[in-house]
């Protein structure tokens, strides 16, 4: 790690400590779970990005209950979470009390994200017109694609074997040339959902909140295009060493986090231009992480600074034109990057 990437570092280091003190002071929620499902953290301590003013962002994923005992007859089978919905209550509020013992933020949106799901609805919506509204789309890829186990561990590892399993669903077909082309479908539309419901949610915001407009564009900039693209990063590497990406190369990818996704490509490249790419993303990264580290208000006189603006706005750009490169690099003669283009 270079000293000019201390931030990532730093930042690995805090959220390590901070979710072993979470994991240790949720004991008895993680007993109550007693297997039936998992509390898993996404946002800034799913990439390992934390620091003493993040939130903690969690959903929690019941294994799946059947509720029919004869499907055939009903023609469908249907299910519930084996974690009932008063378990799920109590281990919110262990969340929040845990929280709040640890002189963390409050939840964000005042706990209403604090959401339970079965895992049959995370996977019955995929590719489903809902998906998005009920919100399972966001539950769903940010499992995969930025995640980190809270409690739950034995649960957590089988979720994320289904869902995989679903998205590779054609893959016994096309062992030797298979695209994930459904996965990296769902990740575009995350990453277009992002950036609609951004421009949604603040194209009427009155002129004092054009500040928190600006941090929302900085982060959505780096962090949220840094989740997504990194997993597509990390799967076109595979398949232009392999011809094919193999459902156990996803459960990797998956255990890796966004940053790690980039350091693994440069560890298996020989491509000097590919590397100088990657490096330059990452030193980008850092310094986003470097600017963000602040606390709200101090955040919020930055981004209120026009001169500063400019400068932020070049980071933003410098950074989604590295990720660019990277991606571009796959371009020449390889399927998997014609159909994420066309």
């Amino acid at each position: 790690m270079t000293t000019q990437r201390s931030q990532i570092l730093q930042r690995r280091e805090f959220t390590e400590d901070r979710t072993n003190a979470l994991r240790e002071a949720l004991k008895d929620a993680n007993a109550r779970l007693n297997g039936r499902a998992c509390v898993y953290a996404t946002g800034s301590f799913g990439r390992l990005e934390a620091n003493a003013n993040s939130d903690l962002d969690v959903f929690i994923v019941g294994l799946n209950k059947p509720l029919d005992d004869n499907p055939e007859k009903s023609g469908r089978q249907r299910f519930e979470s084996r974690l009932s919905n008063l378990d799920a209550i109590c281990i919110t509020a262990d969340l929040i009390k845990v929280a709040r013992q640890l002189d963390m933020p409050e939840f964000d949106g005042d706990g209403k994200y604090l959401s339970h799901y079965p895992l049959h609805d995370l996977i019955d919506t995929l590719g489903k017109p809902h998906d998005d509204a009920s919100n399972t789309l966001t539950a769903r890829l940010l499992l995969t694609l930025e995640s980190r186990c809270l409690l739950g561990q034995a649960a957590y590892d089988e979720i994320i074997g289904e869902v995989v399993f679903n998205y590779w669903r054609d893959y016994e077909d096309h062992r030797d040339e298979y695209i994930p082309a459904f996965f990296a479908n769902d990740i575009l539309r995350l990453w277009r959902t992002f950036c609609v419901n951004y421009e949604a949610r603040t194209k009427s915001h009155p002129d004092h909140e054009k500040i928190k407009r600006r941090i929302k564009n900085y982060k959505l900039k780096h962090s949220r295009m840094l989740t997504c693209f990194s997993a597509l990063i990390h799967m076109l590497d595979i398949y232009k060493s392999k011809a094919t990406v193999l459902p156990e190369d996803a459960q990797r990818m998956v255990a890796l986090t966004p940053l790690e996704r980039l350091e693994d490509v440069v560890s298996r490249s020989d491509d000097a231009e590919l590397t100088e790419a990657i490096n330059r993303a990452l030193d980008c990264y850092d310094r986003f992480l470097e600017t963000t580290a602040s606390d709200d208000e101090a955040l919020k006189e930055r981004f209120a600074d026009a001169e500063k603006i400019k400068d932020l706005n070049a980071q933003s750009n410098a950074f989604g034109d590295a990720l660019h490169d990277v991606i571009r690099h796959y371009g020449p003669d390889n399927r998997f990057y014609r159909l994420l283009v066309v």
